[in-house]
């Protein structure tokens, strides 16, 4: 019996070793074509606060490379972020387990640059040419092009928002859907604005530095109505 169980053993590890398991190799799956499609509106998705406020994610998740905050233009309100800064020093950390902070998603970081507080501007990215969506319900009340180096690089949309009409928020670094026009009404996540404009050779993004891109993103800010009337 004990040589019967050997030869038995023998020939298996034969066959393993020289004939194969007969089970035929399978080629790596292709990428989705889906992902080449366009994405279509986010989910709703609050990303930040500014008292009644909030602020929702303007591109679809699936799109999102990183999401960054940093100081806004002369005017911009800081904002309280929501979710978990995957940046935050290692003080900050230790205090944060000790008496407990914010955590969860999305996950942010803190950009050097601008000239307001260190959370007045929201940088959202995502690859260029990607849908942007209003991140609030509202009117929009302007629409002006963003001069660097005397050359244009997509346009500025002001949104009065319905639930805070005191504030206007601007969102930055988009190339306007031609259908949008000043006194329409948007809803959050679901109007689009436009398309991310591609900032590759404008200038060196932060966002870059935590992201597989250059880092091109779509900004938000938040600013008084009488501060951006006077601006």
């Amino acid at each position: 019996m004990l040589i019967a169980i050997f030869v038995v053993a023998l020939v298996t590890l034969l066959l393993s070793a020289f004939g194969g398991s007969g089970t035929p190799s399978q080629a790596p799956v292709p990428a989705s074509a889906s992902r080449l499609l366009p994405a279509g509106p986010p989910t709703p998705e609050i990303v930040a606060r500014l008292g009644v406020l909030r602020i929702q994610l303007p591109v679809s998740q699936s799109r999102v490379t990183a999401i960054g905050y940093q100081g806004g233009t002369d005017g911009a309100l800081a904002l309280a972020p929501l979710g978990r800064q995957a940046n935050e020093g290692l003080l900050r950390r230790l205090v944060h387990k000790i008496v407990g902070g914010s955590s969860g998603s999305p996950r942010w970081y803190q950009l050097p640059g601008g000239q307001g507080p260190a959370t007045s501007a929201i940088d959202v990215g995502a690859p260029a040419a990607t849908d942007v969506y209003s991140p609030v319900d509202g009117t929009i009340v302007s629409i002006g092009d963003v001069m660097l180096n005397g050359r244009t690089y997509g346009s500025r949309v002001d949104i009065q928002p319905t639930g805070a009409p005191s504030y206007v928020v601007s969102v930055t670094h988009v190339r306007v859907d031609p259908s949008l026009s000043v006194g329409a009404p948007v809803t959050a996540a679901g109007s689009k604005l436009g398309s991310i404009v591609d900032f590759t050779h404008a200038e060196r993004q932060a966002l870059a530095r935590y992201t597989n891109d250059s880092g091109n993103h779509v900004v938000i800010e938040v600013h008084t109505s009488a501060t951006l009337s006077l601006g």
